[in-house]
């Protein structure tokens, strides 16, 4: 077969050791291959037995600067690259005493692995970037119509099973899939260097920017991912899909502190596409709130939101903002879970959840959620920080924006009208604040005894949206058996027209928080002020589309 291609010389040199005594003495023992080797590797060979060629004795040069050059030579690269094809190629080789090589099996020092040790030292991370093995393994890869390189441990066994299938030698259709993994391998390897240079250069630390920082999009950046799980489906059935996770920190730019993959699931269901996009709405936004606080949501839209002295009352309280809209959605405590709330939804309250997502879990706690098995319960470790950068994929490309997060300074906002809020309305519209920026947009949240009682979310005008937010906040109160009325209300942007205005007022909101900005805002203003409404201006939009 024309596709053929016998290996007669290897050339071995390894940072991960797995497997690679076992797959050295087959090639040796088994078909006769000449093993050439570097350094520990070679040592490692040695000592189990196998015949090995010395790099130095191969090249007729030592390993020489501490072990920075000893495969960069023209015996090795020439070895590698000579097109077998070629007259001219093998003339010169044979002129230059340049044997051929037909494998290569190496992996690369673990960069990654070294830099995110916290003592490590700049030169020490300088001296785990490896020159030798990418560029053998691209010599390798390039002439894969003759060389079989190999990159990853997990490969030996197909190796070996072709040339004990075809008399020592690999098909073709094997080399091309393995010259693949060698570009994206090294292509990795390169993006974890170059991110976390990046990171040095801004002072090795990335936080989370404030309202007030810009983040200055680069030029170009690489994006490294790994699959960590496939999904059943996507939106719909219909639809394909899985989840990856960052490989890197991507220069801390993509990372959080607690991030939501990467979450240890400890029981349920696995996650479905939608379960991820619901679960990372909710756990965006609980962290927001200081207080122990809960979030539930559904359809990406907080239906029930409260803080309180403690997570179980926190949620007692976001549950009764909506119960009808809380079944099958996802819970978000920004606290330990303990056995008294799970023991409220699951017990009391019969609350069918999708997903339950918290820091962490009292062993009480876990051991009554274990008679839900097909509830998806996931542990983040913490709730600080978000990440710095999102990403949305749109056709032909991609959208990078930083992360939308409130914190802003109240110290910062202006108040324009007559009358200003109370402590007690200070505190609703703080915490409406908070949690409007869930809401899609146009949003409109109403917020009475810092618990979110009306929603009012993605209506094409924002009219519609305050109608929606208000019957919702009235219908709470009849039913929990509260005064109506009283509301703080929070809107994500700017009211355009005094009718907004008119339209909460008519409906007992007594305070208004928005980011200010429209050219009517004087009309809005004097509508509050003929109201006697409290309004704040912050200066800062929070869409989410």
């Amino acid at each position: 077969m024309a596709d053929l291609g016998k290996v007669s010389r290897a050339l071995i040199s390894v940072t991960d050791k797995t497997g690679v005594v076992e797959f050295a003495k087959a090639l040796a023992d088994e078909f006769g291959v000449e093993v050439i080797s570097t350094g520990g590797t070679a040592k490692v060979l040695v000592e189990a037995g196998v015949p090995v060629v010395p790099i130095e004795e191969y090249t007729g040069f030592p390993e020489m600067m501490d072990g920075r050059v000893k495969t960069l030579h023209p015996k090795v690269h020439g070895g590698l690259l000579a097109r077998r094809d070629s007259e001219q190629h093998m003339a010169e080789a044979a002129e230059h005493g340049i044997g051929m090589i037909d494998m290569v099996v190496v992996n690369l020092y673990e960069f990654e692995k070294t830099v995110a040790k916290p003592d490590v030292t700049f030169i020490d991370a300088i001296e785990h970037i490896d020159i030798g093995g990418p560029s053998m393994l691209r010599s390798a890869a390039k002439n894969a119509d003759a060389v079989t390189v190999v990159s990853d441990p997990a490969d030996y066994e197909a190796v070996l099973a072709e040339m004990r299938a075809n008399d020592g030698a690999t098909t073709l259709g094997l080399r091309r899939a393995l010259q693949a993994k060698v570009y994206a391998t090294t292509a990795a390897y390169d993006t974890a260097i170059s991110d976390w240079m990046m990171a040095q250069l801004e002072g090795g630390t990335v936080a989370a920017p404030s309202a007030a920082e810009q983040f200055e999009p680069p030029a170009a950046f690489s994006l490294k991912l790994e699959k960590a799980q496939d999904l059943r489906y996507g939106e719909n059935p219909h639809q394909t899909a899985a989840v990856y996770r960052f490989a890197d920190d991507f220069a801390g730019l993509a990372s959080s502190s607690a991030p939501l993959v990467g979450a240890e699931q400890l029981q349920g269901k696995p996650l479905s596409y939608n379960n991820f996009l619901d679960a990372e709405a909710a756990w965006n936004a609980v962290r927001d709130l200081e207080e122990p606080g809960v979030i539930i949501l559904k359809h990406q839209n907080p239906c029930g939101s409260a803080v309180a002295a403690d997570v179980t009352e926190a949620y007692d309280r976001a549950f009764a903002c909506d119960p009808k809209s809380a079944f099958g959605g996802i819970v978000a405590v920004n606290r330990e879970v303990p056995l008294s709330l799970v023991e409220h939804f699951a017990d009391r309250d019969k609350l069918f959840v999708e997903v339950l997502i918290a820091p962490s879990f009292t062993p009480e706690a876990l051991e009554r959620l274990a008679k839900r098995p097909n509830l998806r319960v996931l542990a983040t470790g913490g709730a600080e920080g978000h990440a710095k950068l999102e990403m949305r994929t749109v056709d032909g490309g991609m959208l990078v924006q930083c992360v939308d997060t409130v914190d802003e300074d109240p110290e910062t906002f202006t108040c324009p009208t007559d009358r200003k809020p109370t402590d007690a309305e200070m505190r609703d519209l703080m915490f409406a604040w908070k949690v409007c920026k869930t809401v899609k947009s146009n949003a409109i949240l109403l917020a009475k005894d810092e618990m979110g009682i009306g929603m009012g979310p993605g209506q094409p005008n924002r009219v519609d949206s305050a109608l929606l937010a208000c019957e919702r906040a009235d219908e709470v109160c009849e039913r929990l058996g509260k005064e109506k009325g009283g509301y703080a209300c929070a809107s994500d942007a700017f009211f355009p027209f005094r009718d907004n205005v008119d339209t909460l007022a008519a409906h007992g909101v007594t305070a208004i928080i928005q980011p200010g900005g429209s050219v009517r805002d004087e009309e809005s203003i004097a509508a509050c002020n003929e109201h006697g409404i409290a309004m704040l201006f912050t200066g800062t939009r929070h869409f989410r589309h």
